[in-house]
């Protein structure tokens, strides 16, 4: 039987189609993930002549990506995007892709919002070639730790109880544990922490919706928040700001990467298979 959806698949499009308009407002975060998986692409001595980019937003990813004699194909979830980079719309977990057709794949600020994500990582590394190379960025568990909250304390305030806001999020370790399970070799799953200052809840609100990070879920709210509801987020923001007048919002970033499968790659030794002692290189001497 099919999983029952989390994300609601059509309303994540739409929700970047609004989001591409003004996208370059509030493009920090994924700016943010993007130039730091460059910097760590810049440190790896080998070439990619393929490469496809999933979330290619406008095309900032694929500028921060570029090098000479290297094709970058462009996917989004997006219409409005995919087509303002000259690409592919699909989801990250229906890719149209042949098997073995790209060297490197590089996914921004798109996977936390995946339906099968498990799928989504085990398609990656099949559309790679042997000893192809995945990249991955996006907003995992912590994110939002205010918001989260402040929206609970308004909703119990307003109306008695808890409404579906919040994504759930995908933390480091499990990210590395959906590597192993997708086939990759070679995987790292590393984190960060981002802190945003803000001057009033809404622009953080605003900042989401621009950089069409806000709920998509099936089972969500269906309840535009009231007056009052808006009133105790104002009331709990004024009550946590600093002395300046703001509070910082984290983001919690999971960094990914992993390898396709090749039989060059190196292999950890096999169990036993040690020649020196750790207990005696541990013991005092003398």
């Amino acid at each position: 039987m099919d999983q029952p959806a989390i994300f609601d698949r059509s309303l994540r499009r739409l929700r970047r189609d609004r989001a591409a308009a003004r996208f370059a407002d509030h493009a920090f975060l994924i700016d943010h993930m993007a130039d730091e998986l460059a910097e760590r692409l810049a440190m790896v001595t080998r070439d990619f002549g393929r490469a496809l980019i999933l979330g290619c937003h406008d095309g900032r990813i694929a500028r921060r990506f570029a090098a000479p004699g290297r094709r970058i194909v462009n996917a989004d979830p997006g219409f409005a995007f995919a087509r303002a980079a000259g690409g592919v719309q699909c989801d990250e977990d229906r890719l149209p892709f042949a098997d073995a057709s790209f060297d490197l794949v590089v996914a921004v600020g798109t996977l936390d919002t995946v339906n099968d994500l498990p799928g989504a990582l085990t398609l990656i590394r099949r559309v790679l070639r042997p000893d192809g190379l995945f990249f991955g960025a996006f907003a995992g568990a912590g994110s939002l730790a205010w918001l989260k909250r402040a929206t609970l304390a308004a909703d119990s305030a307003t109306h008695g109880g808890a409404a579906a806001r919040i994504h759930p999020q995908v933390d480091v370790r499990a990210a590395g544990d959906l590597l192993s399970r997708a086939g990759f070799a070679l995987q790292v799953a590393d984190g960060e922490r981002l802190d945003v200052g803000y001057g009033d809840p809404i622009r953080l609100i605003h900042d989401l919706r621009g950089m069409a990070a806000t709920n998509i879920l099936a089972q969500r709210a269906r309840t535009a928040p009231g007056r009052a509801w808006l009133a105790e987020l104002f009331g709990r923001f004024q009550a946590e700001a600093g002395p300046d007048g703001r509070l910082r919002e984290s983001f919690d970033l999971v960094y990914l990467s992993g390898w396709s499968p090749s039989p060059d790659q190196p292999k950890p030794a096999k169990r036993g298979s040690a020649t020196a002692s750790m207990i005696e290189a541990l013991r005092p001497k003398g």
